[in-house]
């Protein structure tokens, strides 16, 4: 079982953690910029998640039911499945670029930015937006590839994707400028060259993604018929739409998180957007271990073999909160020196590291969060977890935040206080409904056998 789950597992966390090096790299390449080019990026920032977070949710429908398919080796199911997350793309793809396009510059005023930096924002949050249909089907095709047990290939393809954010962010957003010797070239974009270089390493990714699935020998689309096939897509989108909604709801309380972050000025939200990028970085083993328990789930759910999945669930939990435990103590230990990477803002740091710090104590009871809900998509279970999150997040952080920020008058870390109550709570209520449901399944087999 071990060897199964870090074979799944490694290549997502390389994954994982080589894009929260590029956005670091983004962070400290505009960070050099000054606290306004920062802010204006992090001003939509949220707004992205939303979006983002919105598609791969499609996603996890496609998830669910390709890892079944092929648990169960019913290849055919499988590429009818994967036949219809391109219609899926397609919707998605198309209503997530008309909308950023055509609300670009009403976002920067919504999220409460400041005046002076509203023009950069909504010009990045423009051209970010610009290939959304390959960005969609790099995150759904991506998820596809990796519910089939393959997920390696989303590895390789984020490795250009990568190559080509860093390389076109070292050449548009700084002037022309010697490096010893040499003259390096660059067109001194600034935060309008950021934003180009990450839309062109989308664009690299979902085509990479699309040419891998097309190419796939069990579940490639090739052949099947793009027209709603309602067997399918049904079921597909009811685990799908939970999902959604519970990703929408909770990026959407995200955006009223950032939006009383933004309020409380330049300097708050400049610690803000770069904690929450060094954050990122420690919830790797989290999502990378996830992505192996939905899928492992799914598989074991499809074979129809509860020992194993019951096997699987301990031996994922107990990896994650060892993994998470070390995490959090290397962000607590190291917590300013890695905001020092990304600007040399003295204030910037301090309040950063303290809200890094707080947030290492929780990591260890978020990660075994994030495996539970992975399992429960691999289930195609997610209303439990759309209950659960969307109480959380309005229950806990958005109300917290408001009543300390702007009925108390309270600051940065009050905020973050209540976002880790907020995963307090998730991690609870996951954890409850991960026993009974065990509890309810040994009673259920034990009257079986008798």
């Amino acid at each position: 079982m071990l060897p199964v789950i870090v074979a799944l597992a490694w290549p997502t966390m390389l994954e994982q953690a080589m894009n929260t090096a590029v956005q670091y790299v983004d962070a400290a390449m505009v960070g050099r910029l000054g606290a306004q080019a920062t802010a204006a990026v992090g001003a939509t920032t949220t707004i992205n998640w939303m979006i983002g977070s919105t598609v791969s949710a499609l996603g996890v429908g496609f998830l669910s039911f390709i890892a079944r398919a092929f648990g169960a080796g019913d290849r055919q199911r499988a590429a009818r499945v994967s036949g219809q997350a391109v219609l899926a793309v397609l919707a998605a793809g198309l209503l997530f670029t008309v909308l950023p396009l055509s609300l670009s510059r009403r976002v920067p005023v919504w999220m409460q930015a400041a005046p002076e930096i509203r023009g950069q924002a909504s010009e990045y949050f423009f051209i970010l937006y610009t290939p959304m249909l390959l960005r969609a089907a790099s995150i759904v095709f991506g998820t596809a590839l990796r519910a089939a047990g393959d997920t390696r290939t989303p590895m390789r393809v984020g490795v250009v994707m990568n190559l080509v954010n860093v390389t076109l962010n070292y050449l548009l957003i700084y002037p022309t400028h010697s490096v010893g010797p040499l003259t390096v070239p660059g067109a001194g974009l600034g935060v309008r060259g950021a934003a180009v270089a990450s839309a062109a390493a989308y664009a690299v990714g979902g085509l990479g993604v699309t040419r891998a699935l097309w190419r796939h020998p069990v579940i490639s689309p090739r052949g099947q018929r793009l027209r709603p096939d309602w067997e399918i897509l049904g079921p597909c989108l009811r685990v799908a739409l939970p999902a959604a909604l519970q990703r929408f709801g909770t990026s959407f309380g995200y955006v009223a998180f950032a939006a009383m972050i933004n309020a409380l000025g330049t300097v708050p939200l400049a610690a803000h957007s770069i904690a929450n990028t060094v954050e990122s970085a420690f919830y790797i083993p989290g999502y990378g271990m996830q992505t192996a328990a939905a899928t492992l789930t799914g598989n074991a759910l499809g074979a129809g073999d509860r020992k194993r999945l019951r096997d699987l669930a301990g031996m994922l939990l107990t990896l994650e909160a060892a993994m998470m435990v070390l995490s959090g103590t290397l962000l607590f230990l190291f917590a300013p020196g890695m905001m020092a990477l990304f600007t040399p803002d003295a204030a910037v740091i301090a309040l950063g590291a303290g809200v890094l710090r707080m947030v290492a104590l929780s990591e260890p009871f978020y990660g075994v969060a994030i495996i539970l809900e992975g399992m429960l998509q691999g289930a195609g279970d997610t209303v439990t977890p759309f209950f659960f999150n969307i109480a959380g997040m309005w229950g806990v952080r958005i109300l917290g935040t408001f009543v300390c920020t702007r009925v108390l008058g309270l600051g940065l870390k009050a905020a973050w206080g209540c976002m880790i109550a907020h995963n307090l709570l998730l991690f609870l209520l996951l954890l409850i409904h991960h026993l009974r449901s065990e509890k309810r399944e040994r009673a259920f087999f034990a009257q079986d056998a008798s």
